[in-house]
């Protein structure tokens, strides 16, 4: 039986490596392709946010979690199940705004970093901003704008990685006429 479980957790930490050294070749392939930082910047985040509107669907099957009353509660989720669910590490959900309006996930660990050195051509370079965009349209999935963007990074010599969210404003559904 224990046999099994390490099959199990060498299979996990298989795939963990397998996405990370992927995500790198997504990356370093992004570099080739665009002529600045700024644009591959855009492009993860681009990629992210596609990601995170489909990711929302099967993270609510899964997670049966319901919907979030508050923007702390959201947080939490965030934090507590949908980072250990995807990638396996539960920040910490610290640094809130008095409104708040705002707060930071910290990781202590960031798994797509694994195995990674930025180059100094690349001194603008947000390696993980895909996680960016699958947090903004997620959560636009459930009718929540929002701004998410890195504050601190171990890639760039900080000692923890920062991932800074704002809440904009709660979308409205438009519904057509008749269907309410």
């Amino acid at each position: 039986m224990s046999r099994q479980s390490n099959r199990t957790t060498d299979n996990k930490k298989m795939n963990s490596e397998l996405f990370t050294l992927t995500y790198g070749a997504l990356v370093t392939q992004l570099c080739k392709d665009y002529e600045n930082d700024e644009e591959v910047n855009k492009q993860l985040d681009k990629m992210g946010y596609n990601i995170g509107v489909r990711l929302i669907e099967d993270f609510l099957a899964r997670s049966s979690v319901g919907r979030c009353q508050d923007f702390r509660e959201t947080a939490d989720v965030i934090a507590k199940v949908a980072f250990k669910m995807y990638l396996g590490v539960t920040p910490s959900v610290t640094n809130w705004s008095p409104a708040g309006d705002e707060f930071s996930l910290i990781l202590e660990s960031n798994p797509l970093v694994d195995f990674v050195e930025l180059p100094d051509n690349h001194n603008a370079l947000i390696y993980s901003n895909l996680l960016c965009g699958v947090l903004r349209g997620a959560l636009e999935m459930v009718q929540m704008a929002v701004d998410v963007r890195f504050a601190q990074d171990t890639l760039r010599g900080d000692n923890v990685t920062e991932i800074r969210m704002k809440f904009i404003k709660r979308i409205e559904e438009n519904l057509p006429a008749g269907d309410e």
